[in-house]
C-alpha cells in the first residue's frame, strides 16, 4: 500500500529507533503533536502500528509509545526470505543438520572475501571501516548504523532481510557473527549484545578497539 511520505518517516522512525511517543515523534519529524496523532491514528487503521501500554514517569502524566506491528514490520525489504528457508529445509532433509551447516559457511566465504576487498577502500582506521562496514550491511538491506560508545561502538542492524532463513538455521547467525569478527579481528574484538532470535528487536554487536 502506498502511503504518504511523512508516515513512511514514521514507520521507519519505529523501525529504526523502537517505540517513540507522539511528542518525540513531533520533535525529530518536525511534525505538530496532533498532525502525528492524526497519521498514528491511519496507520493503527491500516494495523501497521500499535500502542504500547502505558509507561510511568517520574513526572507528569503516564505515556503511551507507538511500535510497529507485525505487518508494519513486513513493509521492509526480506530478500526473498521465505523462499530461502524452504530451499534450506529442503537441503537439510536431504543432506542433514552437517550438511547444511557447512553449506552455509561455503556461502559465506566469498561474502568474506568481497567485505574484505571494500574494508581495504577505507582509510586503515577502526573507526572507518565500520562505518564502511555498516554501509554494506545497508546496502544489503540490514539498515545498519554505527553509533560511538564511550567504550567503543555498537553496530547496529535494524532489520534482518534473512530472519526467516535464520530461525530456519542458525548458523546464518554464527557466520555472520563469525564474519565480523574475522574481519576487524587485527583491530578489535566483537561481541553479539543484541540478538532478533532471543526476541530483541534487531541484532546489535559491541566492537572494542585492541588496547
Amino acid at each position: 500500500m502506498d502511503l504518504p511520505q511523512s508516515q513512511e518517516s514514521i514507520l521507519r522512525r519505529l523501525k529504526v529507533r523502537g517505540p517513540q511517543s507522539v511528542k518525540i515523534l513531533a520533535n525529530q519529524l518536525d511534525i505538530t503533536t496532533m498532525g502525528v496523532r492524526q497519521h498514528m491514528a491511519e496507520l493503527a487503521s491500516r494495523g501497521l502500528v500499535k500502542q504500547t501500554a502505558e509507561t510511568r514517569q517520574t513526572r507528569g502524566r503516564p505515556v503511551h509509545y507507538w511500535q510497529l506491528t507485525a505487518l508494519g514490520h513486513g513493509r521492509f525489504s526480506d530478500n526473498h526470505a521465505d523462499r530461502l528457508a524452504e530451499l534450506l529445509t529442503v537441503i537439510r532433509d536431504e543432506h542433514g543438520e552437517d550438511g547444511l551447516n557447512e553449506l552455509v559457511s561455503r556461502q559465506h566465504r566469498p561474502m568474506e572475501q568481497s567485505y574484505e576487498q571494500k574494508l581495504r577502500e577505507v582509510g586503515p582506521e577502526l573507526e572507518q571501516k565500520l562505518q564502511r562496514l555498516a554501509q554494506i550491511r545497508s546496502e544489503e538491506g540490514f539498515m545498519a548504523e554505527i553509533r560511538l560508545l564511550p567504550d567503543g561502538w555498537m553496530l547496529i542492524e535494524n532489520h534482518c532481510p534473512v530472519i526467516r532463513a535464520a530461525h530456519s538455521c542458525q548458523q546464518y547467525c554464527g557466520s555472520e557473527l563469525n564474519l565480523f569478527q574475522t574481519l576487524l579481528g587485527e583491530l578489535a574484538s566483537v561481541s553479539r549484545v543484541d540478538h532478533l532470535l532471543d526476541g530483541d528487536r534487531r541484532c546489535a554487536y559491541k566492537i572494542r578497539a585492541h588496547s
